[in-house]
């Protein structure tokens, strides 16, 4: 039995109340068990490891919502050139660095499959626990369909990755089944094109409303969700037409998105943060030519639509798409939030407590509170002052995972005497 004490720090326990000046908070094993304000809790006789927090900001692990861990940056050809062992070798990196960055939980919106998530839970790697999609849905000649004009392909299927690309409900309704069995947590389907297609738009419409719906049903069958990457507002409207609740980007909302969403008690992932990233390498020249149009229409466009849904009350969570862009920079996205409107709890909120809720393990993670999983980061600067020190990986100094601690910069750890 281990007994771990956390000290003389501000709480931010991300449930949206008034911080918590000089708390301690008493972990057991794996678990929060009490909290405080310092020398309020019944301490246990055992030994007791003690970390003081030197008066940094105590918060919950981040929940990112949308990232691609297989990802180290994206070009179509990277396949025909990278062998598929090393895709593995750089996701441990990428891993590592989202843990370090706060990130403890994220779903992985695509291309990480079930050997990966393995390895986390075996602990034979480091990173965030996560949630899977394995193989993003989608049409022939979409988001996720990699033949080209010149006829050629480049081939991303492996075994324990199954073909993205399905036309027509039976077809779709086999594929999601694919992906089920190869161990996704949640189905991932492309109802619009994207900002790197060579061969559509962000807002081309993409699958059918049946065939959308088969989807939703197959998922359901197992009591597992749908996230829709969804720019145009044709798109958007389709995919909670028919039932999917998590849309990611959402970038051209119109008048009739704004009722869908709240009438479906949907979310949204916008993604800020990629689409500033893009917007960089376009400035420096890194994006290719087809995607520049699009990559600026997005930025401008997608924070339209957060500001539009931050004032319709529309539910959003933290998302970063990182693996299009770099990792671990994850919480860039928090300051991007309130840029956009939200206020520094209401954005700490969207990465903590309403991403769990989305993910569905609200029960487990997302809060600081007894009963859940001892998910807690450190932060050296005051987020609710300047929620962008965030965003930097050097302020977070403090990262513990299930009670495990995984980095720590600044703090001596020892045993508690008093």
């Amino acid at each position: 039995m281990v007994y771990f004490l956390i000290r003389n720090g501000t709480l931010i326990d991300g449930n949206g109340g008034k911080p918590i000046e000089k708390a301690e908070i008493l972990i057991k094993n794996h678990e929060i068990i009490d909290l405080g304000v310092e020398g309020s809790l019944k301490l246990p006789s055992d030994k007791i490891k003690y970390l003081d927090a030197r008066g940094g900001f105590i918060l919950p692990g981040f929940i990112d919502c949308h990232v691609h861990m297989m990802f180290t940056g994206f070009h179509f050809e990277d396949p025909l050139f990278t062998p598929l062992s090393l895709y593995f070798y750089q996701a441990t990196l990428n891993l590592k660095r989202t843990l370090n960055a706060g990130v403890t939980t994220a779903r992985d919106a695509g291309m990480a499959d079930f050997g990966v998530k393995s390895a986390l839970e075996q602990g034979l790697i480091t990173g965030p626990r996560l949630q899977i999609s394995v193989m993003p849905l989608s049409t022939t000649g979409g988001h996720f369909d990699f033949h080209h004009k010149s006829g050629h392909q480049v081939k991303t299927t492996y075994p324990g990755l199954p073909d993205s690309v399905c036309d027509g409900e039976e077809e779709v309704r086999k594929r999601v089944r694919e992906v089920l069995r190869a161990g996704a947590d949640v189905v991932k389907v492309m109802v619009t094109g994207g900002v790197i297609s060579a061969n559509d738009s962000p807002e081309h419409p993409q699958f059918t409303a049946g065939e959308l719906q088969v989807m939703v049903e197959e998922a359901s069958f197992r009591g597992l969700p749908v996230m829709a990457h969804a720019h145009g507002s044709s798109g958007i409207k389709n995919a909670l037409k028919a039932g999917i609740k998590s849309i990611e980007h959402g970038t051209y909302l119109d008048k009739e998105c704004i009722p869908l969403f709240l009438e479906n008690d949907a979310w949204l992932v916008p993604t800020m943060l990629v689409q500033q990233i893009n917007m960089e390498k376009l400035e420096s020249g890194e994006l290719p030519e087809f995607s520049s149009e699009d990559a600026r229409n997005v930025f401008i466009k997608g924070l339209e639509s957060v500001q539009k849904a931050q004032k319709a009350g529309i539910k959003m969570v933290m998302g970063t798409d990182s693996g299009i862009g770099p990792h671990g920079q994850n919480l860039r996205e928090l300051g991007l939030l309130c840029k956009a409107g939200m206020d520094p709890v209401e954005a700490i909120q969207a990465g903590t407590k309403h991403a769990a809720e989305l993910l569905g393990c609200q029960d487990k993670i997302g809060t600081i509170e007894p009963g859940k999983l001892a998910d807690v980061v450190i932060c050296s600067t005051n987020p609710l002052q300047d929620i962008d020190s965030l965003g930097n990986p050097d302020n977070i100094t403090m990262v513990m995972k299930g009670g495990r601690i995984y980095k720590d910069t600044e703090h001596d750890i020892r045993l508690l005497t008093d």
